[in-house]
Order: structure tokens, then sequence, then C-alpha cells
């Protein structure tokens, strides 16, 4: 049994999950379909290693993210369920198995993640230009969203990206900048940015992240917002963090619909393209729709004008 811990003599409550927050189990043919490409072609997602809500929504759908370079990673992030450690040896052979899963899953939009590889001298950008290039190869029509690591911002690693030229480039810069040391223990918050802005002044369509629930403020969320738009950062997901484990960090709050919606509408007011905000929303839930410049804040425009 599970206890609760003691914190000079009195019992510590965590917030208790709300309604909100309850997501379908996996089930239906076309997730057993998946799971099997996945099995098959040995091939790692974050769906499952980020222990993801909506893994049995998506892969209903027909669609899973791909995790390259392994499924241990370098960094410890006190947010993150993927495991930490000595990485195994860079399968060379890993692009090919992924575009040949995204060929026989038939999906018009594939989302690819990698885990840290701050061993490797190029991070790990060697095998992500191999991946683009082999999808698109094998899948012209196909279009590809690219979750990437900072690579300690590091322009020839950030050029091998924007060389291989997918649709969306995303970073996630997770939380806000007083509790980056914290959440993401080896990152740096500017870093981040400077990563971010340097694959928009590549041409790249940008995309970054931010969990909600981990300690911090609202006006520290609509600061780290704005600083993502300072550096012309197309979409930006907002999301509730989920504790993987009890070895993670535990949750401080659950934040309730409302507030969501409300910063979705900061989003659009500060000039972003695509806002996806909600309590189950992750990086790649809905990507395919933020491929299309313009769709999401036409929407929310739309939005606008029915209301009056």
């Amino acid at each position: 049994m599970n206890e609760l811990p003691v914190i000079d003599g009195v019992v510590e409550q965590k917030p208790k999950k709300p309604n909100w927050l309850r997501v379908k189990l996996p089930i239906g043919e076309e997730y057993k379909h998946v799971r099997n490409l996945v099995d098959t072609h040995k091939l790692h997602t974050i769906c499952e290693s980020g222990n993801c809500p909506n893994m049995g929504e998506c892969w209903g759908e027909g669609t899973a993210t791909f995790m390259i370079l392994g499924n241990i990673c370098t960094r410890s992030c006190g947010f993150c369920a993927v495991a930490t450690g000595k990485p195994d040896p860079v399968d060379w052979d890993e692009p090919q198995r992924v575009a040949e899963a995204i060929h026989l899953m038939k999906v018009k939009h594939a989302v690819i993640t990698s885990v840290d590889r701050d061993e490797l001298q190029d991070q790990g950008s060697t095998i992500w230009y191999n991946t683009v290039k082999a999808v698109k190869a094998l899948n012209p029509d196909t279009t590809l969203e690219t979750l990437v690591p900072d690579f300690r911002a590091d322009i020839n690693c950030i050029q091998r990206i924007i060389d291989a030229a997918p649709e969306v480039v995303s970073h996630n810069i997770e939380t806000v900048e007083r509790l980056t040391k914290q959440v993401r223990i080896q990152a740096k918050y500017w870093r981040s940015m400077e990563t971010l802005r340097a694959l928009k002044q590549g041409g790249m369509r940008t995309k970054s992240g931010i969990m909600l629930g981990l300690g911090e403020t609202k006006d520290e969320v609509i600061q780290t917002m704005q600083d993502l738009r300072d550096s012309n950062v197309d979409v930006v997901t907002i999301g509730q963090y989920l504790q993987p484990t009890r070895k993670h960090l535990s949750v401080d709050r659950f934040v309730h619909p409302d507030e969501f919606k409300e910063l979705r509408e900061i989003g659009y007011n500060m000039g972003f393209d695509y806002v996806e905000s909600g309590p189950l929303v992750r990086s790649s839930y809905h990507s395919e729709k933020h491929v299309i410049a313009g769709w999401g804040r036409n929407k929310w425009l739309e939005e606008k004008q029915v209301q009056g």
C-alpha cells in the first residue's frame, strides 16, 4: 500500500485528480494495429515511455509519436518518465525502420521525438537528419513534426534539422524560468529560447510546450508565453503536468479548464499562430493541425465573431 508522506507529524495531502482528467482506455482494432507495428519494428514511442494520457485516443486514430536514438536519456528531468542512464550505441538502421513503420501506418502526419544524447559529439543530430530524410523519401505526402532536444544551442546541430526541413520543429520550454533548474535539471531556460530562435531564423515553423501544475504562478506562465513569442515561436501548447511515478516531481495543483481557456485567449492576443491549451494537451496532441499556417488563429477569430 502506498502511504502519504508524513512531514512534522502531519500527513501531506496530495491534490485529488479531478474528473476532467479522465482518459479513454486503449481499445479497438486501430490501437491493436499500431501496437503491432511498434512491436514488430522494434520502435520506441514517447506515448509509452512518457506515460502519455492520450495514448489510447491517438493510437486508436492510427497515430503515434516515435522516439528515436533509443529509450535511455542522458538527462534526468524531474517530470519525465523516460529512463535516465548510459544509452545504447547509435542504431544507424533506425531511420529506415521508422520510415517503413510510418509508411505501413499510412499516416498523413507523423511526429518524431528523441531522448537527449549529450554524450555524442553531434548530440544525435545526424540520426535526426537521416530519419527525416528517410521518412520524406518513403512518405512524400506525409507532413512531419520533429520534437527535438536543445542540442545545447549548437548551431551545427541545429542546422542539420533545418537542412532536413520538416514541416514543424518543436522544442519544449516545459516550465517557467524560476522552476527550470528543478524541472529540467540539465537544461537552461534561455538556451532553449536560443535554440528556438535559431530554428526560426533558419526558416522553420516553430513550436514549444508548457506544463502547468508544478508550482508556477499565472504571471510566470504569461511571461514564459511572452518570451516564446519574442523568440518568434509560431505554436504553443499548454497542458496539465501529471506525475508519472512517485519518484518524480509531485503535482502542486490541478489547473481548471477555464484557466486553460483564458491562457488560450491570452496566447492568441500575443500573436501566436496556434494555441493548444487544455488539461490533457501534450505537445503532439492534434499536431496535424499545427502544421497549417493560420488554421488555429482563423478558427479563434471565427469563434470571436460568433460570440459577438
